[in-house]
């Protein structure tokens, strides 16, 4: 049984995992805004995690036809999650996790730190910037060179950022599942790469319809799109389509980094041969409804028959390891994650020092004032989230962290 709302639009329908409690008043604005461009296919499908973003919300799936919003797909392109069980059980862990985290803290580069920049720093990497060097070359870099060629602008140091997390809400985790077995989890995306193109690209796309007489009214200049058939068109999907493979590889390396740091420090053990490696942020072309289209999941995961895919909570609540039911209503689709109920700033306002330290007891992690727009309490309840979608994914796994790093 489905268990999305429908809600009537000027343009095409809205259909909401909401479980009949309303979104925010800002973010079903934007949900409208974009049903009404007339080139989106069938409906617009809002994941129970939906909250306000920059022209598009985060929790959205888009479907287009011969058109694509780069602010839909949105800066952090490729953005996702990658996880991996290992043969460890919580038996072989410490005591104490603070060594395990401090050690994951100096093998990964975080926030504004690069490869070559903490190398200096911190005297090496587990995984050397000689094999960061050769994973650039070997994959990436003739296709840079290509899309730089033709848009100078977005031209930027990007092999330095290879194997690194960003801030805000990237993480790395060790985490346990229902059979206390050890998992490493982690979220990044394209980093300062897949920013420079998105911030570029929606650039360029206000500026190519400024000179267009539209046939319907733009109701948010964030939703400029570009055409199929138009060169800046075709240089968007080549950039997007580098961005995502580039995130992909990053989040490689960093697992790779990780695992090493824990060798250090735990017993010999082994990981399983299917990691889990998924978008939440991206386009891509699929067929829906009897029409191959680009669907944009800008805070959502495709969740086709039988695919595995991660939704976390937040820092302190835990995640789901999941299975797609191929819900065709949600263009095969599930939510990304918890959604915020806070802003940053309001979250920083609101929660105090005192409040987070007491929602991540029994977790090794941070605890300062840095980290306050990532407590718990900025998110929504992730167990009310999973109950409006279990049309779209079955849990296979509820992991609960142990360690927690942010950037």
């Amino acid at each position: 049984m489905n268990k999305f709302s429908e809600h009537r639009t000027s343009g095409v329908p809205l259909k909401l995992w909401d479980s009949h409690q309303p979104f925010e008043a800002g973010a079903m604005q934007q949900l409208r805004n974009v049903a009404s461009l007339p080139f989106v296919h069938s409906h617009i499908a809002g994941m129970p995690d939906v909250h306000w973003g920059k022209g598009a919300t985060v929790g959205s799936v888009i479907a287009t036809k011969r058109a694509i919003v780069p602010a839909a797909v949105g800066v952090d392109i490729g953005c996702g999650m990658m996880a991996v069980r290992t043969s460890l059980t919580a038996e072989q862990l410490p005591d104490s996790l603070a060594a395990i985290r401090a050690e994951i803290e100096r093998a990964v580069p975080k926030g504004f730190e690069t490869s070559r920049t903490a190398n200096h720093a911190k005297g090496g990497w587990a995984i050397t910037p000689n094999a960061v060097a050769r994973l650039w070359y070997e994959r990436f870099e003739a296709r840079w060179r290509a899309i730089v060629a033709k848009h100078p602008k977005v031209e930027g140091k990007t092999s330095d950022q290879l194997g690194s997390m960003g801030g805000g809400n990237h993480f790395i985790e060790i985490c346990l599942d229902e059979e206390s077995r050890v998992w490493v989890m982690l979220h990044s995306g394209s980093r300062g790469t897949g920013n420079r193109i998105g911030t570029y690209f929606i650039e360029a796309a206000k500026e190519a319809i400024a000179g267009q007489r539209l046939d319907f009214h733009l109701a948010d200049r964030d939703l400029a799109f570009l055409t199929e058939g138009s060169a800046l068109f075709d240089d968007y999907i080549e950039a997007m389509e580098f961005a995502q493979d580039y995130a992909t590889a990053n989040r490689e390396l960093m697992m790779g980094r990780v695992l090493e740091a824990l060798r250090k420090h735990l017993p010999a053990f082994k990981t399983e041969k299917q990691a889990i490696n998924c978008h939440h942020n991206y386009a891509t072309r699929e067929e829906h409804f009897g029409e191959r289209v680009w669907v944009t999941r800008k805070g959502a995961v495709r969740a086709g028959a039988g695919e595995l895919g991660i939704i976390p909570g937040s820092m302190g609540t835990g995640s789901f390891i999941v299975e797609g039911l191929g819900n065709a209503e949600s263009f095969m689709s599930c939510s990304h994650g918890a959604g915020r109920v806070m802003s940053r700033g309001q979250a920083k306002k609101l929660i105090s020092l005192d409040q987070h330290r007491e929602a991540m007891k029994g977790i090794e992690c941070r605890v300062d004032e840095g980290v306050l727009d990532e407590s718990p309490a900025a998110y929504k309840e992730i167990g009310a989230v999973m109950d409006a979608q279990t049309d779209l994914v079955a849990v296979r796994h509820r992991l609960r962290q142990v360690v927690n790093v942010k950037g």
